[in-house]
């Protein structure tokens, strides 16, 4: 294993400070009239707007990663690269952020699973940026934000009610497509390694009992995602106001 180049705890520190500073400058940015109206939906707005950027960013990260080092498909616990490691750093830094974000707006009742995602997804990462194992699967991980990208601007169309658009219509197709593609496909990838990992011992057994979980969450998603978009009547029609993940 190569040896850390750089410290984790600097680079984690300038991750999480890079995407608080972005999401100031994003908050400068011009809002739909829909969404200035209601400082819910402002928030919310702003909050995907940096989910954007990072999904951007990350996903493309850990494609170019793949395609640098392939040996992260076969030896996800030994692979390693200088690019995956400062990517997974920068994700923990998002994910510290977004968890700061979200407590610090008073949005944490309404945004639990969010919370409980970030706090398993940091536990994993730190696997890799702490004892540098695992590196390959958490940018395997991190494949899942190609399919954010699709996914965060499906919300953020909804939030400003614009399902009617054309573009609503496209992007719920290629939603769906990369969903299988980035989410469910690599998630059971990884199940399938972890379950037959020999060493599930200590650090194999939490991460295991982490993706299980996260598995259940991206299923549990997966069903809210077909019911929103596909079948729309058996939508009840109550929906929770202060919900922050919208369906």
């Amino acid at each position: 294993m190569p040896p850390l180049l750089h410290p984790a705890l600097p680079l984690l520190l300038g991750a999480t400070l890079t995407f608080r500073a972005l999401r100031r400058v994003l908050c400068r940015l011009p809002l739909p009239a829909h969404v200035r109206a209601d400082p819910l939906r402002t928030w919310r707005w702003h909050n995907l707007l940096v989910s954007f950027a990072h999904s951007i960013v990350s996903g493309s990260w850990a494609l170019l990663c793949i395609w640098q080092t392939p040996e992260m498909l076969i030896e996800i616990e030994t692979a390693w690269s200088l690019s995956g490691y400062l990517l997974v750093c920068f994700s923990a830094g998002y994910f510290i952020h977004d968890t700061v974000d979200i407590v610090v707006s008073h949005q944490a009742r309404a945004s639990w699973e969010y919370l409980v995602h970030h706090v398993m997804a940091m536990g994993a990462f730190f696997s890799g940026i702490f004892w540098s194992r695992f590196v390959g699967g958490g940018v395997l991980t991190l494949l899942v934000e190609v399919s954010n990208i699709f996914l965060t601007t499906r919300m953020m169309m909804k939030i400003n009610n614009a399902q009617h658009l054309l573009l609503y219509q496209v992007n719920k197709y290629v939603n769906l497509v990369m969903y299988f593609l980035f989410r469910l496909a690599p998630q059971a990838y990884l199940t399938h390694f972890f379950l037959r990992y020999g060493g599930q011992r200590t650090l194999g057994t939490f991460l295991l009992g982490t993706l299980l979980m996260l598995d259940i969450m991206i299923l549990i998603y997966f069903s809210r995602l077909l019911r929103s978009d596909f079948c729309p009547k058996r939508v009840p029609s109550q929906q929770l106001k202060d919900k922050f993940l919208t369906e």
